[in-house]
């Protein structure tokens, strides 16, 4: 029996109700369960949904039908807010550029330019975007875009979806850019530093934001149940955001000034992002994955040694849009602190490694500052550890809490604090320090000889930055290796000196 239309729209109608009330109950303890079972039928669009459905298939493939799962071309898609949307590259597509639109999305932002082999790439992330702009019920950000779940269930019915990449959190509890915006104006109208505002409260901030990221995650499994998708029918990431500028700009020998180079703000703010309030939201962002079974790329490391004003920066930094009316609003500085064109360069390829490494877990960074970014298995939290010598029982520290070239290591009181934690990377045989990866423990100019006392400094991949490292957690220069590391008393500076067996030389 043929249905009516009015009947047709009321069960669309209807479904789409169902749908969203089933986004809704990700709030209960139901919500939890990560069924792998695939969907026996696809839930309809409400009309709205359908005729823009209907309107890019026929851009797709000349015809209006939605077609079976395995007769679709493939894709890729991102969702989130300004650091994925290309906000900061420069190009951006018509109609998100302003001023009825600040979407900011950019032809270059990096879903567009990874390996992944997919026939369509979507970008539907939008700057300034909240969780409330992405899951199912929530709101649209501008009068001419969807929520971005809904741009979502439009694509996974008219394309072979392979990986969702999701990139949100920093506009709900962090502010993360009204705090950037206040850390910068105290610094120019020389108020004080912005850490002590912000610090004793950021955890908490985390914390709020923890649940609203889970259930945008879990409405996004919703939504792909909805199309017709089993969970392992595509990949999920969930991603957090790289530091975009540290303390340690001096050490570029091009350095231009932090008017010149846009990284104006205390020092020590920036140190504080770096050390503190970044980590925190990468692990916020581990826990929801892991929570949810999404996959985790962890890229708080990835701008180490790109930071703004650093050589080959991957983001931009202070940036004024003069064209914009006097005088200057959010819209004039919105471009700041964001990824740059080499920054999306370096999230895609990141995500290309990851897409095929088949990984859980992963964190991205460059390793020997080499411009190309490398993947390893497992989350950067995971990876960092203490060096406590066998004979002192201090740990091996990065003195005074800094990672400026010609930094001194050495013994110290064991916290765990950053500045305590300690990355050996078995490829390059490089020892990294947990304040950044961009600083690795050197042999200053490769002197091989008993007494030489090491440091930080920038990494490089040379060889007086290569060791060898035993079973009993033996360090010795892979150049010289009748030298090992040696921590002599409690706090004296790690030398190198003849390698006798002793606990002084085993760090565990």
């Amino acid at each position: 029996m043929r249905r009516s239309p009015t009947l047709r729209r009321a069960l669309a109608a209807l479904a789409a109700c169902t749908a969203a009330l089933g986004g809704f109950a990700a709030t209960g303890p139901a919500a939890h369960a990560l069924p792998t079972t695939r969907t026996a039928a696809v839930t309809p669009l409400t009309p709205e949904l359908e005729k823009i459905r209907a309107a890019e298939a026929a851009k797709l493939y000349g015809d209006f039908a939605q077609r079976p799962l395995a007769d679709r071309k493939s894709s890729v898609i991102s969702l989130g807010d300004s650091e994925i949307s290309g906000e900061g590259v420069g190009t951006y597509e018509p109609g998100t550029d302003g001023p009825d639109n600040w979407c900011h999305r950019s032809p270059d932002s990096f879903i567009h330019r990874t390996t992944i082999p997919a026939d369509v790439s979507y970008n539907v992330a939008c700057s300034g975007a909240t969780t409330e702009n992405v899951r199912i019920g929530g709101s649209k950000q501008y009068a001419n875009e969807l929520v971005q779940s809904d741009a979502l269930a439009v694509k996974a019915r008219n394309t072979r979806i392979k990986l969702i990449l999701l990139g949100i959190g920093a506009n709900d509890d962090l502010q993360f850019g009204p705090v950037m915006t206040d850390c910068v104006e105290r610094y120019v109208l020389l108020q004080g530093t912005c850490e002590p505002k912000y610090a004793p409260g950021w955890q908490a901030r985390v914390d709020g934001l923890v649940p609203k990221v889970d259930r945008t995650v879990r409405d996004l499994r919703t939504v792909m149940r909805g199309a017709g998708y089993a969970d392992g029918d595509y990949k999920l990431v969930v991603m957090g955001y790289p530091s975009p500028i540290g303390p340690d700009f001096e050490d570029n020998p091009g350095f231009p000034g932090k008017l010149a180079g846009g990284c104006m703000g205390y020092t020590s703010d920036a140190a504080w992002g770096r050390n503190v309030a970044v980590p925190a939201f990468e692990t916020g962002m581990r826990r929801v994955a892991r929570d949810t079974g999404a996959v985790f790329l962890d890229n708080s490391r990835l701008f180490h040694g790109h930071e703004v004003c650093m050589e080959d920066t991957w983001a931009r930094g202070l940036y004024i849009e003069l064209s914009n009316p006097f005088p200057p609003d959010a819209n004039s500085v919105r471009q700041s602190f964001h990824p740059n064109f080499r920054g999306h360069g370096a999230f895609a390829a990141c995500v290309s490694q990851l897409y095929g490494s088949g990984w859980q877990e992963a964190g991205c960074a460059d390793p020997a500052s080499t411009g190309s970014p490398v993947l390893y298995q497992g989350a950067w939290d995971d990876a960092f550890r203490p060096l406590k010598n066998a004979a002192t029982g201090t740990c091996a520290d990065a003195y005074g809490v800094a990672s400026a070239n010609g930094t001194e290591v050495g013994g110290w009181d064991c916290t765990g604090a950053r500045n305590q934690l300690w990355w050996y990377d078995p490829q390059r045989g490089s020892l990294h320090s947990g304040l950044t990866h961009d600083r690795c423990v050197d042999v200053p100019g490769g002197t091989y000889s008993a007494g030489a006392a090491l440091e930080l400094w920038n990494c490089h991949g040379g060889d007086n930055q290569k060791f060898t490292r035993s079973a009993t957690g033996v360090f010795r220069p892979a150049a010289a290796p009748d030298l090992c590391v040696t921590l002599s008393s409690t706090k004296d500076p790690l030398r190198l000196q003849r390698c006798d067996g002793s606990p002084t030389q085993q760090f565990a």
